[in-house]
């Protein structure tokens, strides 16, 4: 049975959809089968695997959720062999009112996702920057939740309303999702504010905090341009290092788990 983590952070603009993108395909290169799921109307994570949303809007994660079509039909093969994706399309935007009827709007993606969840290892999804109905039927069909934090006063402020909406999910529809963990993202080691931050996040969520510091990295930030993952734009920069090292982490914590 696959594990399935969500990406999310009501923040913009702190590494989200590039964790997500570079996460998967990291745990892909690992031999691991990865479904990635576009739950975000900005369809970010779609055009960053080179796919257009307006290619085929006829299969994307909103006909999925509204059920035009099942899940196995919206898959799309990436350039890289383990790794699938669900895109997303701004049709995504009307779901949320589409749905309001369902008595179970909640569990939609869960339920979408039952059939097809034992064909891969991990099923990373990236959420809206939002913490509306798509965010939450996210968090409910998640195991996880794993956090990108920018290392900057601001964000962390604004984790109190993130973890406000996980602690409603846990107590509503998903008591057993569980908190992956907290990653830095767009570190910068010569800015004294940084490492004031990550000493912070460490000292309050302790062990919850990744070991694996994701590095501020121009290639990162190129990379999404081409429509590639770092590891196919540029095999060696920090930004290919760091993800890589993020995913074994996180499959030594989960082998930790199984173990136990």
């Amino acid at each position: 049975m696959g594990k399935v983590i969500a990406i999310a952070n009501q923040k913009g603009g702190v590494g989200k959809t590039t964790t997500a993108i570079n996460l998967a395909a990291s745990l892909a290169v690992l031999e691991k089968k990865v479904l990635i799921i576009d739950a975000d109307p900005q369809a970010n994570t779609t055009s960053g695997l080179n796919f257009s949303p307006e290619d085929d809007q006829k299969r994307t994660l909103y006909e999925v959720l509204i059920g035009k079509i099942g899940i196995s039909d919206a898959l799309i093969q990436t350039e890289i062999a383990n790794l699938h994706m669900i895109p997303s399309h701004i049709n995504l935007v009307g779901a949320e009112i589409e749905m309001l009827e369902d008595e179970e709007r909640e569990s939609a993606l869960k339920k979408a996702i039952a059939p097809i969840r034992g064909e891969y290892d991990f099923i990373i999804i990236d959420c809206s920057p939002s913490l509306g109905l798509i965010t939450v039927n996210s968090l409910t069909a998640a195991d996880s939740v794993m956090i990108p934090v920018q290392p900057e006063f601001f964000a962390l402020e604004g984790l109190g309303k993130l973890l406000q909406t996980i602690r409603l999910v846990q107590n509503g529809v998903n008591p057993s999702l569980d908190i992956e963990g907290f990653v830095v993202t767009m570190f910068d080691g010569r800015t004294k504010v940084h490492t004031q931050v990550v000493n912070e996040l460490r000292e309050h969520f302790k062990d919850m905090v990744f070991k694996t510091i994701i590095q501020r990295n121009i290639r990162l930030s190129e990379a999404p341009s081409h429509g590639k993952p770092i590891i196919l734009y540029d095999v060696i920069c920090n930004g290919t290092v760091n993800y890589l090292n993020l995913a074994k982490e996180v499959l030594e914590k989960n082998n930790h788990n199984e173990s136990k």
